[in-house]
């Protein structure tokens, strides 16, 4: 894969991110307030991890770091986005594979 496909896909997250964190900011009025809290949690993942994307092409392994922030982004913040919006925390199975993803990709970078 070329790796200046992580550039765009960093640019689709960051959209999305500043777009999450805007109407979390602005427009997320859950009943109960801790669920706005999950909502900060994860769009400060989202825009960190994003941020690092970023970076992905000028790594040694483009694709593996690329892959492991795409993943964590999708899983972990996904999954907080879900629980908060939804104020259920039932959707919080893929967290913790997405931290484990956010990790791993860090990691990657010992390679």
């Amino acid at each position: 894969m070329n790796p200046l496909v992580w550039h765009k896909t960093a640019a689709v997250s960051g959209v999305a991110a500043l777009g999450l964190g805007t109407y979390g900011a602005h427009g997320f009025r859950p009943e109960n307030p801790f669920y706005r809290e999950v909502w900060q949690t994860a769009s400060l993942y989202h825009l960190v991890h994003t941020v690092a994307l970023v970076a992905a092409p000028v790594t040694k392994h483009p694709n593996i770091f690329g892959g492991l922030l795409t993943t964590g982004i999708l899983a972990f913040s996904g999954s907080c986005y879900t629980v908060a919006f939804l104020e259920d925390r039932k959707y919080s199975t893929l967290a913790p594979f997405g931290g484990f993803a956010f990790i791993a990709a860090w990691a990657s970078l010992l390679l």
